[in-house]
């Protein structure tokens, strides 16, 4: 294909007064990664279910493969859900051979340490093995798209950096990947980020295109809780980096009184802020007024 291999065209979603994916454009193009970020609650998974034709837009259009995301275009798709879609009561192989059959094919023999798994249970398996054998299961068909909803949650990092490695494998070969994902570690290994919040989507590119317009205090003191409990009292967006204090888009001197006040002396300096900072600023922005 020419075009984007999956592409969200306005989309929108309701239940019933809930409005959980509002207006939400973007496209993902042969050969690249791209995460969805965003809190819990934020519409990511909603955005993927109707992406793949599990859940009717209320309104805009869900494109997969230049389409509608029916039967015959999710053939040429592969997907690993929050759950890894996997049969507990069935073994590895029987697992993959189940999949197989519905994509109309010959499963792809287990390798590694999975083939020493092959006629375990599923529910007998570590859960870094599960994920593993969730990626060989979406894979083995030979996917031009690969959705992948938290893929590497609850793994170890090694794991999690291998399983990486195979998703970075499959874009190499023009696969296009959509990824959902908590880990800003993994988030900066993606060709392009989309933030959403509240349902919206409210950013798009690189990191640093992402977290413009954020300004984050490091606050440098001898008693990093005292300085903690004294920001937090006073309802700032507070967080910890090590042993050192951060405030999201708070202003310095509001910061230097509250410290004054409460008889602490510290260092206040302006540092980068992170794509989780970036977010806590957005989510105290939507937030309704008390």
């Amino acid at each position: 294909m020419s075009g984007p291999l999956l592409r969200a065209d306005h989309l929108t979603r309701r239940f019933g007064s809930f409005v959980a994916v509002d207006d939400v454009s973007f496209a993902v193009a042969a050969g690249e990664v791209v995460g969805l970020l965003g809190a819990n609650g934020a519409g990511k998974t909603t955005v993927l279910r109707m992406l793949l034709g599990l859940l009717e837009p209320t309104d805009g259009l869900a494109d997969l493969l230049g389409g509608p995301p029916d039967r015959s275009a999710r053939a040429r798709l592969g997907y690993v859900p929050q759950s890894l879609g996997l049969y507990g009561e069935l073994t590895a192989w029987e697992n993959a051979e189940f999949s197989a059959q519905a994509y109309g094919g010959a499963a792809v023999p287990l390798t590694g340490p999975l083939a020493d798994q092959a006629d375990h249970l599923v529910s007998d398996i570590g859960l870094g093995l599960q994920r593993q054998l969730a990626f060989h299961v979406a894979l083995q068909h030979r996917p031009d798209v690969l959705v992948l909803d938290e893929p590497t949650s609850g793994v170890e990092p090694l794991a999690r950096a291998r399983l990486w490695d195979i998703v970075r494998a499959q874009a190499d070969h023009g696969v296009g990947i959509l990824v959902t994902t908590h880990y800003m570690q993994e988030a900066r290994q993606c060709d392009r980020l989309l933030l959403m919040s509240r349902g919206r989507l409210v950013a798009s590119g690189s990191e640093a295109d992402i977290v413009a317009g954020t300004r984050v205090v490091e606050i440098i003191a001898s008693s990093w809780t005292a300085v903690f409990a004294a920001l937090s009292s006073a309802s700032l967006p507070v967080s910890l980096a090590g042993r050192t204090v951060r405030v999201v888009d708070a202003d310095p001197h509001r910061i230097e009184a509250i410290l004054d006040k409460a008889g602490i002396s510290a260092e206040l300096r302006s540092v980068s802020p992170t794509i989780e900072e970036r977010m806590t600023a957005l989510a105290r922005e939507a937030a309704p007024s008390s």
